[in-house]
């Protein structure tokens, strides 16, 4: 149509004009670098989601003895005494989740260069989808956080975040900017180009 929508106050303009009249943010039609910088933060993230889930998320110091617990086993033993709820809502958040972000990024990357039977209706959905639940991503590391912050009784007992839960940040984080930098009006331009159209670009 030989427009383009601010990214920041969503005012139209030509497809010529550089900048937003309304509110100076840069005008962009496309991100070129959309799909390698979710690659990019793709790949460090999952690379930091492996050392989250083998060095302990939790220490836990008493008078007698010292635990470090991993988030699998954290929730395996909070299973143990009884709150099976407790610990479905950390398997869930904590390993469910990531590695359902991690394959819904990478198959939506893949998807826009590669021929694919799934709708882009289905596949816009699935992209709001990842970002919704982004901010849900740091449940575990709330949890650490109150509790080392409740749990501070000098000799007798204390909780403190293990290295876990910086490569758990680290890895949520990261996610979080691999989605938001992939450009979901690739969804449609790869219709357009199957359909014999050429989207705008510049």
């Amino acid at each position: 149509m030989g427009i383009v929508a601010c990214r920041r106050c969503t005012k139209a303009w030509p497809i010529d004009r550089e900048t937003c009249g309304r509110c100076g943010h840069s005008l962009q039609s496309r991100d070129r670098h959309s799909l390698q910088k979710v690659w990019a933060y793709w790949l460090v993230g999952l690379i930091c989601y492996i050392p989250a889930n083998i060095y302990p998320m939790l220490r836990t110091q008493t008078l007698f003895q010292v635990d470090e617990s991993t988030i699998i086993g954290g929730a395996v033993d909070i299973a143990h005494y009884g709150n099976y709820g407790i610990a479905a809502i950390i398997l869930i958040a904590s390993v469910v989740i990531p590695l359902a972000k991690f394959w819904a990024v990478a198959y939506l990357a893949v998807s826009v260069k590669s021929p694919t039977r799934v709708s882009n209706h289905r596949r816009q959905l699935l992209y709001e989808i990842v970002e919704y639940i982004g901010r849900w991503s740091m449940i575990d590391i709330f949890v650490v956080a109150i509790l080392s912050a409740l749990v501070q009784l000098k000799t007798l007992a204390s909780i403190n975040p293990g290295i876990a839960s910086i490569f758990f940040a680290l890895s949520v984080i990261f996610t979080m900017l691999s989605a938001q930098s992939f450009d979901s009006r690739l969804i449609w331009d790869a219709q357009a180009k199957e359909g014999g159209k050429r989207p705008d670009e510049r």
